[in-house]
């Protein structure tokens, strides 16, 4: 696949969108758009606080929203009430227009729960499945740990790693539905297929760089320090 047929574009949620929302800057999540230049078709990952606006900057560059995937359920993700404070998300996204949402198997009545959405709209899935946008091809890898049904997405040498791991440190696993042993496995194991040259695009700006290749995430993130799941666990267990 050409290089130049991958469409890809990283919104960072109250700059690029959201402007004026305090929240979305307080949370520094991301958004991703992944898509064919050849088909006009795209995806968008983790869409929330601003609905119009992301559909706006695809029509700007010249797409279309065919399906959406979620990394997990958490309202900053995929909409809800966050603390008290709406977050717009999937079930605005639905209102305007309906498309496939894409989502892990266990993950699938954490997001109705979160959003509102009925199931009907909810593709459940399990890991190593594919979703394809165009001709591009999307995999999808189950990572629980920060929740249940947590996955990352695999694009043309691209991890897209959501709240599993940041360029600095991974999620949080003391909220319902966290597993610390579980994540210990799915950044040791579960995402040791993806190779040291992919670059990872994280769930949130917690990092000076919002992007780095692998082999610097492994090399530089503490949380591949320890040699063994017991040290692991002694270390980020909580």
């Amino acid at each position: 696949m050409a290089d130049d047929r991958l469409y890809f574009r990283q919104l960072l949620a109250g700059m690029d969108v959201a402007e004026d929302d305090a929240i979305a800057q307080q949370m520094v999540n991301f958004v991703y758009l992944v898509g064919d230049r050849e088909t006009g078709e795209a995806v968008a990952v983790d869409l929330a606080y601003d609905v119009p606006g992301v559909l706006d900057r695809l029509e700007a560059d010249g797409m279309r929203l065919v399906g959406t995937l979620a990394t997990h359920y958490h309202p900053d993700h995929v909409g809800g009430s966050l603390m008290g404070h709406p977050i717009a998300g999937l079930a605005e996204l639905l209102d305007r227009t309906d498309v496939p949402v894409h989502v892990q198997a266990d993950e699938v009545e954490w997001v109705t729960k979160a959003t509102g959405v009925s199931e009907d709209h909810l593709v459940g899935h399990a890991s190593g499945d594919t979703v394809t946008v165009g001709e591009i091809p999307i995999t999808l890898i189950h990572t629980p740990g920060h929740t249940p049904g947590s996955q990352c997405f695999l694009v043309e040498g691209k991890l897209l790693g959501g709240d599993t791991l940041f360029l600095d440190g991974c999620g949080r696993t003391d909220l319902p539905g966290s597993d610390p042993e579980q994540m210990y496995l799915s950044l040791t194991q579960r995402l040791s297929q993806v190779p040291d040259d992919a670059v990872l695009y994280p769930g949130h700006l917690y990092s000076e760089k919002p992007a780095a290749p692998m082999a610097e995430v492994r090399q530089r993130n503490v949380v591949f320090r320890p040699q063994t799941q017991e040290q692991w666990m002694m270390m980020f267990a909580r």
